[in-house]
């Protein structure tokens, strides 16, 4: 049977105003990429986070970011690779305590927003990422864009890699996400979203803004979980995913 993993962005929030849907959300997917505190997070909503994935069994995964809570961690900003490493390793280990504390177990990490595609096209950055998820512990999972360089440098290192998809972003003719820069980013049509979903798990493809038909690896799909109608669209495309024969679990390393 054919197997994709469903992971969502969570706990980027502050304090007592933890994400709405990030509860109800974890009923319909198989991973969570937990924010931990440069991006977005603070304690309060990591411990909450993390203790709702374990209760629902949903894999755990730190989603580290770049120090920038006024940008949500989407500006891109000049880094050394040294400090890739640092900031990587410092929220991993952030995020662990969290995890040891509740009687989880960390399972992947996915790097967020600009430093996640920063590090697509960068070998030297995707390597500070790929060296600093190996040094803390050799078997967790990356998640990474499917065809990108960290994809590449997960590979060199031999950590486990999971080839990452997306139902809501629009692809450039190379393969990369459109840039939220542009009008065109993302998919809002529910439709649109379902049709590409099914085509990039099925199909091991994706059309690009230009129309043109892309080859990738689908091993995980992400769905963002900060939507109006984030819920329903979660448990639409699980259940179609479902349907259609496609079973929905976290990739083992």
């Amino acid at each position: 049977m054919q197997t994709i993993d469903l992971n969502c962005d969570m706990g980027e929030a502050f304090g007592n105003y933890p994400m709405p849907n990030d509860d109800i959300l974890m009923d319909y997917i198989s991973s969570s990429n937990i924010a931990c505190g440069f991006h977005a997070g603070d304690p309060e909503v990591m411990q909450h986070t993390v203790n709702m994935a374990v209760k629902k069994g949903v894999a755990i995964g730190a989603h580290p970011g770049l120090p920038d809570l006024q940008g949500f961690g989407r500006r891109d900003m000049k880094i050394s690779v040294n400090e890739t490493y640092q900031m990587t390793l410092y929220q991993i280990g952030a995020l662990f305590g969290f995890v040891k504390a509740a009687g989880g177990k960390l399972h992947h990490v996915k790097a967020h927003g600009a430093l996640y595609n920063m590090a697509a096209k960068d070998p030297a950055l995707a390597k500070a990422i790929v060296e600093a998820v190996h040094d803390f512990d050799p078997t967790l999972i990356l998640y990474a864009l499917a065809g990108s360089e960290m994809v590449q440098a997960a590979k060199k290192t031999g950590i486990v890699v999971a080839s990452e998809v997306f139902a809501d972003r629009t692809y450039q003719d190379d393969g990369s996400l459109t840039p939220r820069t542009q009008s065109n980013a993302l998919i809002t049509n529910e439709q649109q979203s379902t049709e590409q979903v099914l085509l990039m798990v099925k199909h091991q493809q994706v059309v690009s803004v230009n129309n043109k038909t892309i080859d990738l690896k689908a091993e995980t799909l992400c769905l963002h979980g900060d939507g109006a109608h984030a819920v329903d669209f979660a448990k639409m495309i699980n259940e179609k995913l479902k349907s259609e024969g496609i079973a929905i679990n976290a990739p083992v390393s």
